[in-house]
């Protein structure tokens, strides 16, 4: 049942949130706001692959 939840949420992250691996965004320069965003797009993730 939690798996089929962080799927449906991955699905609307990719949907809604930025792609910064498409855009090449430099970690190191990257702002605050796009590391939670990236931190958490990899959380759900984790979740839904594992």
């Amino acid at each position: 049942m939690q798996k089929h939840v962080f799927l449906v949420i991955a699905k609307f992250n990719k949907v809604i949130l930025p792609s910064f691996t498409k855009k090449r965004l430099d970690l190191n320069k990257a702002s605050k706001l796009q590391l939670l965003i990236f931190g958490w797009k990899l959380y759900v993730i984790k979740k839904a692959l594992g």
